[in-house]
């Protein structure tokens, strides 16, 4: 998951950085707005990816826990 959310972020800055140069005609039509809603959307991507990271560390851990309780369990039983 954490490519999607570095993918979005990089997507909402990509997006950014071309209308910069255009900030004056989009406020004089007034579409203002579409620089600070990609900020805000690049911005708000960090907690995303950081729940992203936190998730699939947690996955990694379970999956390794399964994984060696499995072990445990397959493994024959002593006479």
């Amino acid at each position: 998951m954490v490519p999607f959310a570095i993918a979005g972020i990089a997507l909402w800055i990509i997006a950014a950085l071309i209308m910069l140069p255009f900030r004056d005609r989009l406020a004089g039509s007034g579409h203002g707005d579409w620089l600070r809603i990609a900020i805000a959307g690049a911005l708000w991507g960090i907690p995303g990816l950081l729940t992203m990271v936190v998730h699939d560390r947690n996955r990694r851990r379970r999956r390794a826990r399964a994984a060696s309780d499995s072990f445990k369990t397959d493994a024959p039983a002593a006479p």
